[in-house]
């Protein structure tokens, strides 16, 4: 029995700092099996609540024990669990057993909002104040976002996000339903914070989430499968948790739905149901690794002489969450390709301009389209005017066939680059479908594909899931307006003029073939203007070498 002056601020079940502990040996011996042996420690004295019968020890299924191993023996984790598999409970009782038996680390329990994190701490604090004094350490801090111990170690609980654990150094961090971080923080909080954890020669990371559309988690866990990163995956089965058999299944899915099942149970990475793509389309379109990457530009294929190419832009205010995002496409053939995409949340609309010019110049001085809704006006009027690139598409308006594509228009009605009215986004977002499920447009990038998961349906339109961004799901939108133009077909059409004069050249040719033929005296390499000046074909190349030179 502990006296007050042994409790941590009067908790019985607490021990205090520099309270010493009389052993057993029989006590020893059990202390140093529980250091060596966290699964050991967690299955005799870790303790939960149950639901139905109050506070039991922790009986730990078999893909459960596993799990602990795993987490001890490697550095880098990540699971994929259905719901309802107690996987929170295994990971705070792991790190538990971390901080009790080693000295001066630092812990982390993050989840998508700090309530979730500092319930998960409160589990661990309870099974924590169940254990026997002897195994205790003696409590310096204990509050409902941190616990620190009097061996130096300490845990805390915070929301994942880059602000939450800056300038922090972690020697654990585990990340709970990490697919429901929403895209741009999970973004900023590994491009921030993470370098900084897996810097560590022991640090480990653990990764814990039910699928959620494809997201960061997505690629994480995909990458860890195909054995492109460091993380070791686990994939549990709902029918490995006793009790789960079909009859339960069959009355879970009565209670839900077929596709709430798929998504919580099965843990198919489904995106939500009222996709614009096909989710079937979805799950097997291929991400690959850009060739080069900078400041979110990503190169997946270099330019290619006399190819054609055009880039989409959809522009932000750059103050945060919504992205500045181009795409470039190769249009030469069927299928088209997504080459290029940039996508930025920090840059500022008046540098914007130079970014895409530099890329539509490299690109065979691509034809660029902007969205002109809001902020893209100013965009395309500095594309326009002050850099005058001479490609920039413009769009009028044609009464019932609404706004027309075109190269430059006079009237009032005339506008740089595309507003995205209604009726734009209808035909873009119909047409975006069609090409994709079709195989006539191919997506090569990670981000894209990842935001065409969560472009549901909302009302009469598509727009991006609650959390998500859509910026290059609507430079695709706008791609699938254009390819419907027909200045789009006129530009890309190349042989058009060529059948013509083939076809009369051809026709001529049999109307003086009875006669024989008149030479001018130029052949091939010659040709004369329409004001009788003769010309050599090949007098002047092209020089291209100043055009942007990929690094």
């Amino acid at each position: 029995m502990s006296t007050n002056q042994e409790q941590y601020l009067g908790n019985p079940n607490l021990k205090k700092a520099n309270v010493a502990t009389n052993f057993t040996p029989d006590e020893v011996q059990e202390y140093i099996k529980c250091s060596e042996d966290p699964v050991y420690f967690i299955q005799t004295y870790i303790k939960i609540v149950s639901l139905d019968r109050g506070l039991i020890p922790f009986d730990m299924y078999d893909f459960q024990s596993e799990m602990v191993e795993k987490f001890h023996d490697n550095r880098f984790n990540i699971a994929k669990l259905p719901r309802q598999t107690g996987k929170s409970t295994i990971v705070t009782s792991y790190l538990l057993w971390y901080v009790l038996f080693k000295a001066n680390v630092n812990v982390a329990i993050l989840a998508n909002k700090a309530a979730t994190s500092r319930e998960m701490l409160q589990r661990l604090q309870l099974s924590y104040e169940n254990l026997p004094k002897w195994l205790q350490q003696g409590i310096l801090q204990w509050n409902r976002g941190s616990l620190e111990l009097e061996n130096g170690s300490k845990i805390m609980a915070a929301s994942t996000s880059s602000s939450a654990v800056r300038g922090m150094s972690f020697n654990v961090i585990f990340l709970d339903e990490f697919a429901f971080v929403p895209n741009h923080i999970a973004d900023q909080f590994f491009s921030s914070v993470y370098p900084t954890i897996s810097s560590g020669k022991s640090t480990k990371v653990i990764i814990i989430s039910t699928p959620h559309g494809m997201n960061m988690f997505y690629k994480l866990w995909h990458d860890a499968e195909r054995g492109t990163n460091e993380y070791v995956p686990t994939e549990v089965h709902w029918s490995e948790v006793p009790g789960r058999d079909d009859v339960w299944k069959e009355q879970t899915i009565k209670n839900t739905s077929e596709s709430q099942f798929r998504v919580e149970f099965e843990c198919e990475f489904l995106g939500s149901v009222d996709t614009l793509i096909a989710p079937s389309k979805l799950r097997i379109m291929p991400y690959h690794d850009p060739i080069t990457t900078n400041r979110g530009l990503a190169v997946y294929e270099q330019v290619i002489p006399e190819h054609n190419y055009i880039v989409t832009v959809d522009v932000s205010r750059g103050v945060g969450n919504d992205y500045s995002a181009f795409c470039v496409m190769d249009t030469t053939t069927i299928p088209y390709k997504m080459v290029a995409r940039y996508k930025n949340n920090e840059i500022k609309p008046i540098v914007l301009p130079n970014i895409i010019v530099d890329v539509a110049k490299n690109y065979n001085q691509a034809y660029i389209l902007c969205e002109v809704n809001d902020i893209g006006g100013q965009v395309a009027d500095i594309i326009q005017f002050d850099l005058e690139y001479e490609n920039l598409l413009m769009a009028a308006m044609r009464g019932r066939a609404g706004q027309q594509l075109g190269q430059g228009f006079s009237g009032k009605k005339t506008q740089l680059g595309v507003k995205m009215s209604t009726a734009v986004k209808q035909v873009g977002c119909s047409n975006l479908k069609a090409l994709i499920e079709e195989d006539k447009l191919l997506i090569n990038d990670y981000d894209t594909i990842a935001e065409l998961t969560t472009f549901i349906a909302k009302g009469q339109t598509f727009q991006a899931e609650e959390g998500c961004n859509d910026d290059l799901a609507m430079c695709l939108v706008i791609f699938g307006w254009m390819a419907l133009q027909p200045y789009f077909k006129e530009m890309h059409d190349n042989d058009v003029r060529q059948r013509i004069y083939e076809t009369q050249k051809e026709m001529i040719d049999q109307d003086m073939a009875p006669f024989g033929f008149v030479t001018d005296g130029m052949e091939d390499e010659y040709f004369a203007d329409a004001q009788g000046d003769v010309w050599k074909v090949a007098e002047y190349e092209s020089d291209k070498s100043y055009m942007w030179d990929w690094k």
